[in-house]
C-alpha cells in the first residue's frame, strides 16, 4: 500500500461551524460489496479467511482516522436472493465470526471503533453481552454491537427452537410482514436491553482486588438483573466485570418505520439507507419521534447515512469500473443503500448535502475493498478535512468519546444512591 495521507489540516476552505463535526465509518464485508470485488486485481480471495486479511482493513481505516469499522456476519451463507438461499458458485460465500475477527484486529490498532454484527434472533443475550464486554476490554475502550434480526426459514432452521412464516420481499409491506418485523424487533429491543442491562449488574467498584484482606470482590455491588419479558427471562448478574466504557455503543440498521422505533428507542447509532436530502430529512424526523416516545430525547443517537460507493478521482472512471464489475457478475449491482458512483469531491459534496438534512455521520460500504476503501481514507477524508468537517487527529481514547457519548453512570449505582438518600 501507499503512503497514507497527512494528517494535518489545510488552511482552506472555511469550516462550517454551525454544524457538528461528521462521522464517517466504513463497512467490512468479505472483498467488498459488489459481488465480483473478489475477481478484481489486489482482492486477494486467498487470504479472506485470515487474520491479515482483515488486520489490513482496519488498519487502513484507521489510518484515515475514521471513527469505526462494522463487521458483517450472519447465520446463513451469503445470497444473491433477499430472504433465500441461491446456488451461486461465482461469488464469495462463507464468513468468519464478527465478533472474534474484532477480537483479533484489537490488539493491533489504538484508536478505531470495532463493531461487529450479532444476530439477535437466535443468540442469547447474555452470551452477546459477555463476548462484547470481553472485546470492550480487550480493545481497552473501543467496542460496539450491531444488532440484527433475521426472519429467514433457512437460518431458523440451523437452532430448531422456532419457525417463521416464508414472505417474499414484496409481502413485507404487507399485515403479515408487518407481524413478523413487529416481533423480530420487539425481540430486538428487548435483547438489548438485556445486554444493557447485564453490562451495569457489576458496578464500576464492584472489584476490590485487596490481596491483604482476601477481598477480590464486593458481591453488595453485584445486581442480578432479575429481567422477565416475552422472549427472555434472565436473571444475572454477567460474570464479566462491566466494560471500560460502562455501556460500548449499540447499533441498528434500518429501512422502515418500525425498525426506526429500534433505533430511536434502544440504539446509539442508526444505519439508514436514505434516497436523497428530503428522504433524509424524513427518517431523521421518525427516528427524533421515536426517541421521545422511548423517552430517550435528551440522549445523543447518531444517525448514519448508508451508501455503497466506488471511488475514483477521474470522472467516469467509478461508474465505468462499476460497470465492468456488473459484467463480471452477470447483472446490474443493486442495493438496499444508494450506489454512489463518481469522485471523492463529488461524494464530499454528497455528504455535506445529507449531513445539513440532519444525518450526524455516514458508513460508507466500499464496492471493492481492494480499490475503494483506500479512496476513503487517502482522498476522500483529505477533501472533508480541506472542508473544516472531519478531524485531523483522533481526539478520543473510546468509540463513545469519538461519537461525543459521554461514559454513563451505572443504574444500579445510581439506583443504590437514591435509596440511600431516602432513608
Amino acid at each position: 500500500m501507499s503512503a497514507p495521507p497527512s494528517t494535518s489540516r489545510p488552511s482552506d476552505p472555511d469550516p462550517a461551524p454551525d454544524l457538528h463535526p461528521l462521522h464517517l465509518a466504513v463497512a467490512l464485508d468479505g472483498a467488498g460489496w459488489h459481488p465480483a470485488a473478489w475477481r478484481e486485481p489486489g482482492a486477494r480471495p486467498h487470504e479472506l479467511f485470515t487474520p491479515g486479511h482483515w488486520a489490513d482493513l482496519v488498519a487502513e481505516a484507521e489510518r484515515g482516522l475514521l471513527d469505526f469499522v462494522t463487521i458483517e456476519d450472519g447465520l446463513g451463507p451469503q445470497s444473491s436472493h433477499p430472504t433465500e438461499p441461491d446456488e451461486r458458485t461465482d461469488q464469495v460465500r462463507g464468513r468468519l465470526d464478527a465478533v472474534l475477527v474484532a477480537a483479533r484486529v484489537a490488539p493491533l490498532t489504538r484508536h478505531i471503533g470495532l463493531v461487529p454484527t450479532v444476530v439477535a434472533t437466535h443468540t442469547e443475550p447474555f452470551h452477546v453481552s459477555k463476548a462484547i464486554a470481553t472485546l470492550d476490554y480487550v480493545s481497552n475502550g473501543r467496542a460496539g454491537l450491531r444488532i440484527q434480526v433475521s426472519g429467514r426459514t433457512g437460518e431458523a432452521a440451523h437452532f430448531g427452537r422456532r419457525t417463521f412464516p416464508k414472505l417474499g420481499v414484496e409481502e413485507y409491506d404487507t399485515p403479515a410482514g408487518d407481524d413478523l418485523l413487529t416481533e423480530l424487533f420487539d425481540e430486538a429491543a428487548d435483547h438489548v436491553e438485556v445486554v444493557r442491562r447485564l453490562w451495569d449488574s457489576w458496578e464500576d467498584d464492584a472489584e476490590i482486588r485487596d490481596a491483604a484482606t482476601g477481598r477480590f470482590v464486593d458481591r453488595d455491588r453485584l445486581h442480578p438483573i432479575d429481567f422477565e419479558g416475552r422472549y427472555f427471562s434472565v436473571r444475572g448478574p454477567s460474570i464479566t466485570p462491566r466494560p471500560p466504557q460502562g455501556q460500548p455503543v449499540v447499533s441498528a440498521l434500518a429501512h422502515l418505520s418500525i425498525p426506526y422505533g429500534l433505533v430511536g428507542r434502544a440504539a446509539d447509532i442508526g444505519y439508514v439507507t436514505p434516497r436523497d436530502a428530503d428522504h433524509a430529512r424524513d427518517i431523521v424526523a421518525e427516528i427524533r419521534t421515536a426517541q421521545s416516545a422511548a423517552g430517550r430525547a435528551g440522549d445523543t443517537v447518531h444517525v448514519f447515512g448508508d451508501l455503497v460507493v466506488f471511488l475514483d478521482v477521474e470522472p467516469g472512471a467509478a461508474e465505468a469500473r462499476k460497470a465492468r464489475l456488473d459484467a463480471l457478475a452477470g447483472e446490474a449491482h443493486t442495493s438496499d443503500a444508494r450506489i454512489f458512483t463518481g469522485t471523492p469531491a463529488e461524494l464530499a459534496d454528497l455528504l455535506l448535502e445529507w449531513r445539513a438534512a440532519g444525518l450526524t455521520g455516514f458508513r460508507l460500504r466500499p464496492g471493492v475493498l481492494a480499490h475503494d476503501l483506500e479512496r476513503i481514507t487517502r482522498e476522500l477524508v483529505p477533501e472533508l478535512q480541506r472542508r473544516g468537517v472531519f478531524r485531523s487527529a483522533y481526539e478520543a481514547d473510546t468509540l463513545r468519546g469519538l461519537l461525543g457519548l459521554a461514559r454513563p453512570a451505572n443504574r444500579y449505582t445510581t439506583a443504590r444512591a437514591a435509596g440511600a438518600v431516602r432513608r
